[in-house]
């Protein structure tokens, strides 16, 4: 914001935040793709 000049306090970035985390939060669980019923773990974690 500063880059293009516009100064902001930060009580509003948190009522931004506030605001609009439900909706960030709803749109990528709509975007998450379902996993797959296969999957294999790497063999560095076992």
């Amino acid at each position: 914001m500063a880059e293009r000049g516009v100064t902001v306090d930060h009580a509003t970035l948190d009522r931004w935040v506030e605001r609009f985390a439900g909706q960030v939060a709803e749109d990528a669980r709509r975007r998450k793709r379902p996993p797959d019923r296969s999957w294999r773990m790497d063999g560095t974690y076992i």
